[in-house]
């Protein structure tokens, strides 16, 4: 017999989880896996108008802004077997104590991560071939240059450069794999991986002290834990090269942000940000007329077509788990502390 099912969404992120371009082949796969209770997304669980619906529930189906599941929502859904998370970090849907009471849980967080690994990936080799410094010049002379030998006062180009990736999340190893493809060296700094685990993805594992001096670009890919918040402060910047990049796409908070506002005030680095703490900056946060920032606003992530990605990988899964299989994007209550 087929598990049940229940989208737990409110009407707009139905419509990001479930995009035009795949939504009918999206419903049309739950609806093979699953029988689905309720025709439409439910807004609230808490609902006197869907209370006979939880107790049947197999399978909640969640994304972004779903709505928390606690012990007491827990309580009203016995038959509770799989939290299938549309989204990529699951900790605003459920707490560790509610996730250890045998439930198991599925992210889309490894589809997530190759949006946001792109969007990395090019921002790194246009800084390292002084993409925004070329466009100034040709902007200012409006005119023939002669590139060939216009020097910058150090390095052009990708080739021999070092970038350092700090954290070996999803996010970080795709990076690091990437770059040794495009013959960057990239060093390594994460306390919960092995040197030979490093090299395996192309990075060579070292301290921060020596990542932070020897790198022209840092890439930050940690979870924000009680050990990372503002862990990146004036300390870190002070070790920075000249000229060196820091770009963020994990959390705004690991960033001490009046550090970073004085390190980027006299030019010496430069940094894309495209999670801030707060976010999104006050209007007034000097951070916004510097030229060596850029801030995105949290879009290096799944958008679009991207998304349609995230949702069917969860749909296969749910496939998997319908038919008695392994899933493949499981979150291990193991590795809960140090997961995003």
């Amino acid at each position: 017999m087929r598990p049940t099912s229940l989208i737990q969404l409110r009407p707009a992120e139905f419509d990001i989880h479930f995009p035009a371009p795949c939504r009918s082949d999206a419903m049309q796969a739950l609806n093979a896996h699953t029988e689905v209770l309720h025709p439409t997304p439910v807004t609230d669980l808490r609902d006197p108008e869907v209370a006979d619906l939880l107790p049947q529930v197999d399978i909640l189906v969640t994304g972004w802004r779903s709505q928390p599941v606690d012990a007491e929502l827990l309580g009203r859904m016995p038959r509770l077997k799989l939290v299938a998370h549309l989204a990529g970090t699951v900790k605003g849907i459920l707490s560790q104590g509610v996730a250890g009471t045998g439930l198991r849980v599925l992210s889309a967080a490894e589809a997530n991560a190759k949006p946001v690994a792109e969007f990395t990936l090019a921002h790194i080799l246009l800084h390292l071939k002084r993409v925004s410094d070329w466009r100034e010049i040709y902007r200012e002379k409006r005119s023939r240059i002669d590139s060939r030998n216009t020097s910058f006062g150090g390095p052009l180009g990708n080739s021999g450069r070092t970038v350092g990736i700090i954290g070996a999340s999803r996010i970080g190893r795709r990076v690091a794999e990437d770059l040794h493809r495009h013959g960057v060296a990239v060093l390594l700094h994460d306390p919960f991986v092995s040197a030979e685990t490093a090299a395996g993805f192309g990075a060579q594992k070292v301290e921060m002290d020596e990542l932070l001096s020897k790198s022209d670009v840092v890439s930050l890919h940690q979870p924000l834990l009680p050990t990372t918040e503002r862990s990146f402060g004036a300390g870190q910047f002070a070790l920075m090269r000249d000229g060196a990049l820091l770009i963020n796409t994990a959390r705004g908070r690991i960033i001490d942000s009046a550090a970073l506002e004085v390190a980027m005030a006299d030019g010496r680095l430069s940094a894309v940000l495209d999670v801030t703490d707060p976010e999104p900056l006050p209007d007034d946060s000097p951070l916004w007329d510097m030229p060596n920032v850029t801030i995105t606003p949290h879009i290096a992530g799944s958008f679009g077509c991207e998304v349609c990605d995230m949702t069917r990988l969860v749909l296969d899964d749910i496939g998997r788990f319908a038919r008695g299989e392994e899933m493949q994007n499981e979150v291990a209550l193991a590795d809960w502390e140090r997961v995003a």
